[in-house]
């Protein structure tokens, strides 16, 4: 727990633009230590100063590609050695990827960036969350999870397009919520999951119409809002909520089934650590 005058760690994957480093910039103005992961370089270097910019130090920042596992755990690895506690994981990596080819670890590209990489991010930290408890994971969802066809007992199986993968990745951000509550709660462990809405952002830029309604999506400061709320108010600790514009959400029921959530949960593990690894890291129950 944070004690008096200590500041929370705050762990911001996809922080280098958007909604992370929105919210990243915000948590820094708060006091708090903000950590940052990102895939391009340059663009992580400029989040850097601007985080610095606004909370008077410089962040620790890790460069990782989700779609690809090992630079997941060398990240993950790096951070815990550092860190000794992370009171708040913002799983806030995405991609709308294309779907032409599969990862290097043999998964849809868009179902392991958004899905697969901070399913095991969470896991290689879990310790340093138990270390901080009360702490927080928050995750960054979509309305997109009420198209998605997601395969839980196969969820990196190739999809038949980006946006399919899109809303496959999307359940799985609800269903790992879910059952991430069931398991990691009794550790004092909130996970939630948050719609911020359609942000302007460089997601889906390669969409001619997603490109078109940017002109009128919100900002990412204000797509932000509810998940700096769910990282700090105390009214926020609902395990296993999800919410929009700080109040809960309605989701479909495919992306809220505890079945669901335990069958994904398991095969998430074998994808990431293999069907004869590790199957209960870190402890889990």
């Amino acid at each position: 727990m944070v004690g008096v005058g200590e500041r929370r760690t705050i762990v911001v994957t996809g922080g280098s633009s958007g909604i992370g480093l929105a919210a990243a910039a915000a948590l820094a103005r708060g006091g708090d230590e903000v950590v940052l992961l990102g895939r391009d370089p340059g663009r992580l270097r400029r989040a850097v100063e601007v985080v610095r910019e606004a909370g008077g130090r410089t962040p620790a920042a890790y460069r990782a590609d989700f779609a690809v596992l090992d630079e997941v755990r060398s990240a993950g690895a790096a951070l815990a050695a550092v860190h000794e506690r992370v009171d708040v994981l913002v799983n806030n990596a995405g991609q709308l990827a294309p779907a032409r080819r599969l990862t290097v670890d043999g998964f849809d590209p868009c179902v392991q960036i958004n899905h697969l990489g901070g399913f095991l991010l969470a896991h290689l930290l879990l310790d340093r969350l138990r270390a901080a408890a009360p702490a927080r994971i928050v995750t960054t969802g979509s309305a997109a999870e009420a198209w998605g066809t997601l395969d839980v007992r196969r969820p990196g199986r190739r999809q038949v397009s980006r946006w399919a993968a899109y809303g496959a990745s999307k359940q799985a951000n609800l269903l790992f919520t879910i059952e991430a509550a069931r398991r990691w709660g009794p550790y004092g462990i909130v996970p939630t999951c948050f719609f911020p809405g359609l942000i302007r952002s460089r997601f889906g830029r390669q969409s001619p119409l997603f490109s078109l309604g940017k002109l009128v999506f919100r900002s990412p400061e204000q797509g932000a809002d509810t998940l700096l709320w769910l990282a700090g108010d105390p009214a926020a600790a609902m395990p296993g909520g999800y919410f929009a514009w700080r109040r809960p959400f309605g989701a479909t029921g495919r992306s809220v089934d505890p079945a669901r959530a335990r069958h994904l949960w398991d095969s998430s593990l074998a994808a990431v650590y293999g069907a004869e690894g590790e199957r209960s890291p870190r402890g889990e129950p």
